[in-house]
C-alpha cells in the first residue's frame, strides 16, 4: 500500500477552496495518483523529479519514490501563478 503525505502548503490551499464540487475534483484526482502513482505529467528542469495533475484551474504537484513506496503531494497552485 502507497504511503501518501501532505505537505503544509497543499494544506493551507485545500482549505481555502470554498467551492465543495472543485474540492471533491481535487479528491478524485488524488484517488487517481494514489491507485497509480505514474499517471501525472513528469515535470522538467527545476522541477525534475516531481509530478503534475491539472485540475481545473489549478495543479497539483507531487512526488512519488518507488523504493520508499510513498507519495508527497506537495501544492496545489493556480495555473496563473506558475
Amino acid at each position: 500500500m502507497v504511503e501518501v503525505e501532505y505537505e503544509n502548503a497543499f494544506k493551507k490551499a485545500f482549505e481555502k477552496i470554498k467551492d465543495e464540487l472543485l474540492k471533491i475534483k481535487i479528491k478524485k484526482q488524488l484517488a487517481k495518483i494514489i491507485e497509480n502513482p505514474n499517471v501525472g505529467k513528469p515535470m522538467q528542469y527545476s522541477r525534475k523529479g516531481s509530478r503534475e495533475v491539472y485540475v481545473s484551474p489549478f495543479r497539483l504537484s507531487y512526488s512519488y519514490y518507488p523504493t520508499k513506496d510513498k507519495i508527497f503531494i506537495s501544492e496545489l497552485y493556480h495555473k496563473d501563478k506558475q
